[in-house]
């Protein structure tokens, strides 16, 4: 829109406003209206034609063109090849000769029957769909027409309302007087415009309308006969379509039952068929394994576990504690055991333990009084997979067995990991937390009774 148009568009929107809520007067022509609902409907039937037409013809190509291909895939299924592309020798087909042959004469009826319709598919494009697609161009030019009509008449019934305005003011100033020669113009002005186009349409489109009588109508039964012409060619193709692969004399369900026989209960038979989850790794445990739930068998200390990244230094300590309890009583602390009201496990926690039918036997922990010190472990907080020979691979989770390190975080370490040993980035694995020890043999049990071995 140019810039001259824009302010026009500004200096009617108050009249196009009052017209579309019924304010004040406005001109109504009723032959025109009743001229303009009768454009309309020619308007809306022509594009309708126009597209009906285009999706029908795109429609029966695709239908024929999605037939070649349908029976191109069902003949390279009915072909599996097996042997090595890179030896022509060792290709076997295993196949269906019938189908294959089946599919190939299916195609050449479908590519014969392209060939044959093509001819009618093309008067549809040139007798229907070019002729509608031409009276759209002739509907949009009316169609502009009308449209500035609309505008005329407003600019008539908004000029219409300022001589008014000035022709009812009693006492009239020469400003006054000035605006009303103004207005005067204006509205003569706007009178010839709106008439030229109001009369215009008027007179033509009745003549369009009689001339629609010999073009739309026309339209509707070439685009009949054409259809009926291309159903009457599919029907008999078709109906001569005998490749003797299916037996055209059964019913479709029946001869579908009767082909396929026994192969669904062969393909359910089939191992591949059969998913199982069995044998998949556990996600690793947030916090730790949980103790196993057998009988009345206590649950393990809650100093049982990794030992410290200290546990090196301080051998000296544990062994003096170790002497301290070879020399009074042998017999390990007590565990720590929640109290229970009538002496049994709880209902949910028999539940679990019964659900765990074999549990696996727990790995062998070393002995809490010997005196050389536990392993160093640390838990591994991402997935590592070996960069270079040496390296260490390992996933999340895994509790690796330090067997040297540094204490610098950004340096290598050496572990073992399920028997093989290698090397891994530190800062991959949680830093090893300090080894808690029980100050005495047999104390009560609180938070208090666990101190920190200094190095």
């Amino acid at each position: 829109m140019s810039f001259r148009g824009f302010q026009k568009s500004v200096i009617r929107a108050p009249q196009q406003f009052k017209a579309r809520f019924n304010i004040g007067e406005h001109t109504k022509d009723a032959v025109y209206i009743d001229s303009e609902r009768r454009f309309q409907e020619l308007e809306t039937e022509t594009k309708r034609l126009h597209d009906e037409s285009k999706k029908y013809f795109d429609a029966i190509n695709g239908m024929l063109t999605h037939q070649i291909e349908f029976s191109k895939a069902m003949s390279e299924l009915y072909k599996p090849i097996s042997g090595r592309m890179s030896d022509p020798n060792s290709l076997e087909v295993q196949g269906n000769p019938d189908g294959i042959r089946a599919c190939e004469e299916y195609e050449a009826i479908v590519k014969d029957l392209q060939e044959t319709l093509a001819p009618e598919l093309e008067m549809i494009e040139s007798r229907v769909i070019r002729p509608a697609n031409e009276l759209l161009d002739v509907v949009k030019v009316i169609r502009k027409t009308a449209l500035k009509r609309e505008h005329k008449k407003l600019d008539y019934d908004r000029h219409r309302q300022t001589l008014k305005k000035l022709q009812d003011k009693k006492e009239r100033s020469a400003k006054d007087e000035k605006a009303l020669w103004k207005a005067e113009n204006d509205v003569e002005q706007a009178t010839q415009e709106f008439n030229y186009f109001n009369d215009l349409l008027k007179e033509e489109l009745p003549r369009l309308f009689e001339l629609e009588q010999e073009f739309i109508r026309p339209l509707f039964q070439s685009f009949y006969y054409m259809q009926l012409n291309i159903f009457y060619t599919l029907h008999e193709k078709m109906q001569d379509c005998d490749i003797g692969y299916f037996d055209l004399t059964l019913d479709v369900l029946e001869a579908f039952h009767k082909k396929r026989g026994d192969i669904q209960e062969q393909a359910e038979k089939l191992s591949i068929v059969k998913f199982k989850t069995t044998g998949q790794k556990r996600p690793p445990v947030k916090y730790g394994n949980r103790p196993a739930l057998e009988g009345n068998k206590p649950p393990a200390l809650i100093t049982a576990g990794p030992s410290s990244s200290a546990a090196s230094t301080t051998t000296p300590k544990i062994g003096a504690y170790n002497k301290q309890a070879e020399a009074g009583d042998v017999n390990p602390p007590p565990p720590y055991s929640p109290p229970a009201t009538n002496g049994s496990i709880t209902p949910g926690l028999a539940a679990i333990a019964a659900a765990k039918s074999k549990p696996p036997p727990p790995k062998p922990k070393p002995s809490r009084l010997s005196g050389a010190p536990p392993a160093e472990t640390v838990t591994a907080l991402y997935d590592y997979a070996a960069q270079a020979e040496g390296d260490l691979t390992f996933r999340t989770g895994d509790v690796i067995e330090i067997v040297s390190r540094t204490k610098n975080e950004n340096e290598w370490w050496t572990g073992k990991l399920n028997g093989k040993s290698g090397q891994f980035p530190g800062k991959f694995v949680l830093p090893p937390m300090p080894t808690l020890v029980r100050t005495t043999a047999n104390p009560p049990l609180f938070a208090g009774n666990y101190v920190k071995l200094n190095s």
